[in-house]
């Protein structure tokens, strides 16, 4: 598949604890992580604060770019949960309280109980689908190619859960890892530059670590045509071979 009509996504990840360093985001690894097993090419991701313009600047932009926007943050019941408000903002829609989120609210909650804090979770965007959340209760919900998900992790992957069956994908990715050992990245920097070029279906990177036995570099080509593949991590292991003899 072209990268032209690849199928694409970024994620969003809203929120002032994030940027203060006070909350780690655990979101982004456990998208990409589904996004690289059924096959969506993560392109980008940002992280922007409790303030409306920032939100609906980057849900504009990002939405336009890649097949699939994925936000995580933003949907609870505090005055500082404006992510909803926002997304309506950015597409250009009303919001309000929606039956069928109050519906679900109901399910965890009395009625008596539903005051205006937890209602503000049940205000979804005119014309939104909602996501379900089977942890509690409150939902995301999806506008156009825009998905709106909670920010506490464990809610977030129920959520990602729910729609993952939704999701178009590209072919998956063959992933071919190889053991450079302790060659240093320089010496074979310019054979790898090579290869690269001569095969453009696929991506190379090298990736030096420190492990308990040292230092140790890692190779890894990254296509999803298989024949593509295995030619360049044939060259690649050939490359290896004469700067070990």
């Amino acid at each position: 598949m072209s990268q032209d009509n690849a199928i694409t996504a970024a994620i969003l990840v809203i929120g002032d604890e994030i940027l203060s360093g006070r909350t780690k985001d655990k979101n982004i690894g456990a998208i990409a992580d589904v996004l690289t097993e059924i096959g969506v090419d993560l392109r980008e991701v940002r992280i922007v604060p409790d303030v409306k313009e920032e939100i609906v600047a980057a849900v504009n932009a990002l939405r336009a770019r890649y097949t699939y926007v994925f936000t995580s943050g933003g949907i609870g019941p505090t005055h500082d949960d404006i992510t909803a408000d926002s997304i309506a903002e950015a597409f250009g829609v009303g919001i309000d309280v929606d039956p069928r989120a109050r519906a679900m609210l109901l399910e965890r909650h009395r009625p008596e109980d539903l005051n205006e804090a937890r209602l503000r979770m049940a205000r979804i965007p005119d014309g939104a689908d909602l996501i379900a959340n089977p942890i509690s209760k409150a939902p995301g919900f999806r506008l156009g190619n825009v998905y709106v998900m909670a920010g506490v992790p464990q809610i977030m992957q129920a959520m990602l859960d729910e729609i993952r069956p939704t999701l178009t994908a590209n072919a998956p990715v063959i992933s071919e890892t190889i053991e450079a050992g302790t060659i240093p990245e320089g010496n074979f920097a310019g054979g790898l530059a090579a290869i690269a070029a001569a095969h453009g279906a696929v991506s190379i990177g090298s990736y030096p670590s420190m492990t308990p036995e040292g230092f140790r570099n890692r190779i890894v080509v990254r296509g999803r045509d298989g024949a593509a593949v295995a030619a360049a991590r044939a060259e690649v292991d050939a490359l290896l071979a004469t700067l070990r003899s």
